[in-house]
């Protein structure tokens, strides 16, 4: 079998999988299914300042080879987080999870930080400053090279982990936008969050999500994925871990190819709750009929070819 160890600022990894913030909960919901352990890491719910409802229902509609989401973030706040969902995936799971923090402007994300970088089950942080999902910071942020910059800049200053800053595909120049965080300090980049879509009930002509427009994700945006993995991972000199349609092992090789260091797998859990355990089957078996040893041997290796 092929070695799938990968190494990343706060994540000593034992395969480069990871499942995504917004489709895998707290982590412990899915013990019912398998053992987490097996898992690279996992990257928690979104988790805000105060506790958020979301966004109205209906939020969610179906589209090709996809779904459209409206969620808005919804958790029940970071004190509650700490006191009681970290609590249950000490019980589960014995690595090193990734926070993901959102909110409505810096001094959100700042206090969130803060709070989350003391708990030792949390091995580095994920700024999201690309949900398109809420109607202040989010995305907001993270179109706006110097916006970006300045969040990433001051969670930096209160925090002891590794700060992860999640990037928005709704730019002009993502690159741009990646140069400008790690700059400000970031010392890893993941990416791509959904593209911003919509569904129409053809009979009322309204739209079907309540917040009218959500995130697209699912094997859709795959390719696009690929390519700005591939553009960001070649401007800058800090890790990049890929998302964006990844459902089988082999996507998740080609992402790496792309120039990703390690992996999350959104959508996919959510069609299939088994979804992550199966990748790192599939990425095994792959690379063994490659002939590949270690799995490090084929992150960027597209980067060859000018």
């Amino acid at each position: 079998m092929a070695n799938l160890h990968v190494k990343l600022p706060g994540l000593d990894m034992k395969n480069p999988v990871i499942p995504a913030s917004g489709t895998f909960g707290f982590g412990y919901e899915f013990t019912k299914f398998y053992d987490i352990n097996v898992l690279g890491s996992m990257s928690l719910k979104g988790t805000t300042l105060e506790p958020r409802y979301g966004n109205p229902l209906p939020r969610i509609a179906e589209g090709p080879s996809g779904l459209l989401n409206a969620i808005g973030l919804q958790n029940p706040g970071v004190d509650e987080v700490i006191k009681t969902e970290l609590v249950k995936l000490r019980k589960v799971y014995s690595g090193k999870a990734i926070a993901n923090i959102g909110g409505s402007c810096v001094d959100d994300y700042v206090q969130t930080a803060a709070k989350l970088t003391k708990e030792d089950c949390i091995g580095a942080l994920e700024l999201n400053i690309s949900c398109p999902n809420v109607h202040a910071g989010g995305m907001a942020m993270g179109t706006d090279p110097a916006m970006a910059a300045e969040v990433t800049r001051s969670v930096k200053a209160v925090i002891n982990k590794p700060l992860y800053v999640k990037l928005s595909p709704n730019v002009t120049d993502i690159v741009a936008i990646a140069k400008a965080v790690e700059e400000a300090g970031a010392d890893g980049i993941s990416m791509i969050n959904t593209l911003v879509g919509m569904r129409f009930d053809i009979h009322s002509g309204k739209p079907i999500i309540a917040n009218k427009t959500g995130g697209y994700s699912g094997p859709a945006i795959f390719p696009v994925a690929l390519r700005m993995v591939y553009q960001v991972s070649q401007a800058v000199n800090i890790p990049v871990i890929g998302m964006g349609g990844i459902s089988t092992g082999r996507d998740a090789i080609e992402m790496m190819i792309a120039g990703a260091s390690a992996v999350q797998v959104g959508c996919a859990n959510l069609v299939d709750p088994y979804a992550c355990p199966r990748i790192i089957q599939e990425m095994n078996d792959e690379l063994d009929a490659m002939g590949i040893e270690n799995i490090t041997d084929i992150i960027g290796k597209s980067h060859q070819y000018k």
